[in-house]
């Protein structure tokens, strides 16, 4: 099993590592403009240099002393077509470095090819830029193992293609001993920038979402003051214009009347202060620099925010309402328990909410508030009988927040039209155990 099943394991491998060695380990680079200006410089340069370098050896007869006393006599290229082709290959391998960057892998393969088909005798003319090829391709392609596989094969071939008479450095091996510590330093500079570029983008991802978690807290945060100032203030002014309305009509007639309706007003207006410095304690801190006395006054409660208000202040709220002319019955079943304060408020704001669109909405009616404490539940309704429609309008939005609050507490609100006439609030939150 061992003999059949070791060389399909082989092929499996050999395939799996020609397909990978198409496939990038990375995004390709985008050099800079500055990157390509460096590029095409160094390219030219070279390019300058090796080109000279060809002309000033044409039909040059190079005289070497291999051993004491053993001369060899080198010729070099020469004619026309000496001149040519040293040119040309220097031109080629030179000027493929300006791309070396973008097409790191097929620099090298031109580089490579350019080398090797340079005359032994002047082997210098494109070795350079097979160094710093070389080079390129170890940091900059894409293709892992393609280029795993490209840089030893064009290093052996280039180290091996001098001989003991023409070497490229002072013998055929120092080109493996220069080219192979370069192309291992490559690879560890490009690891290095690798971890880098991925260290700074996952930093960079870190702060988008510090920055959207930041973004999304202060979204919640004011949409959660905006439902506190729209709770305090449509209940407690729907009600002060009420009294204040009922003041101006009975003023003359019944001006004893008229003074407990204004006194509501006041007592409304109280109220509202009262929760209005809360929710401003949640803005202004107490050591915010001077401001006007009205704003000091705020900052001064702020220090100190008066409690949240909660089902046991349910009967004032009420007193109030009943205050406008409307008869409101309060009904409280079940055995009383405390319950967390942030669902407290809820619970008081639907009853807060649900009296107040009575009150703006249905002229006449009555109204009944029912809290029931039960063993897995909190139940609060809000009825009315309906009454005479007015003028009033709303946005919705007091629903809306309404919903909002609840969800936070996994509860729920109902609210419709009843079959008898009127309107029907009702809000469940799921208590814990007792």
């Amino acid at each position: 099993m061992d003999a059949t099943t070791t060389p399909a394991r082989l092929r499996e491998a050999a395939r799996r590592t020609v397909r990978d060695a198409g496939l990038p380990s990375g995004p390709p680079l985008r050099p800079t403009r500055r990157a390509r200006q460096f590029d095409a410089l160094v390219a030219l340069a070279l390019g300058i240099a090796t080109v000279y370098y060809g002309i000033d050896n044409v039909d040059n007869v190079v005289v070497r002393e291999i051993a004491p006393g053993v001369e060899v006599v080198v010729p070099r290229p020469t004619g026309p077509g000496g001149l040519v082709l040293m040119v040309t290959l220097a031109a080629i391998a030179s000027g493929a470095l300006a791309l070396r960057r973008r097409y790191p892998l097929a620099v090298l393969c031109t580089v490579t090819a350019a080398t090797l088909a340079t005359p032994q005798s002047v082997l210098r003319l494109t070795f350079y830029a097979f160094v710093i090829a070389v080079y390129s391709a170890a940091v900059y392609s894409p293709y892992r193992v393609a280029t795993l596989a490209a840089l030893p094969v064009s290093v052996v071939l280039v180290g091996t293609s001098g001989n003991s008479v023409t070497p490229i450095v002072p013998n055929e091996y120092i080109a493996l001993l220069i080219l192979v510590p370069m192309a291992v330093a490559a690879l560890g500079l490009r690891t290095w920038k690798l971890r880098t570029d991925e260290g700074r983008a996952r930093l960079s991802a870190l702060e988008r979402e510090q920055a959207e978690a930041l973004r999304r807290a202060v979204e919640h945060e004011r949409a959660r003051i905006a439902r506190e100032l729209h709770d305090v203030v449509t209940h407690n002014v729907s009600v002060m214009i009420i009294q204040a309305g009922a003041a101006r009509k009975i003023m003359t007639a019944s001006p004893e009347q008229a003074g407990e309706a204004l006194l509501a007003v006041e007592a409304g207006g109280r109220a509202a202060m009262t929760e209005l410095r809360h929710v401003m304690g949640l803005l202004t801190m107490a050591d915010e620099g001077e401001g006007t006395d009205g704003e000091a006054e705020l900052a001064d409660t702020a220090a100190v925010p008066a409690p949240q208000p909660g089902l046991d202040q349910l009967e004032t709220l009420v007193g109030r309402v009943r205050d406008t002319g409307l008869p409101v019955d309060l009904t409280v079943t079940g055995p009383p328990r405390p319950l967390p304060p942030g669902l407290e408020l809820a619970a008081y704001r639907v009853v807060q909410e649900a009296l107040t669109n009575t009150v703006k909405h249905a002229s006449g009616a009555t109204a009944a508030v029912t809290v029931e404490y039960g063993p897995e539940r909190l139940r609060v309704e809000v009825t009315d009988t309906g009454g005479h429609p007015t003028r009033a309008t709303g946005s919705g939005r007091g629903l809306i927040g309404l919903r909002e609050r609840l969800a936070v507490h996994d509860g729920t609100l109902n609210t419709g039209r009843r079959l008898t006439g009127g309107y029907r609030v009702e809000a469940l939150i799921p208590l814990e155990t007792p």
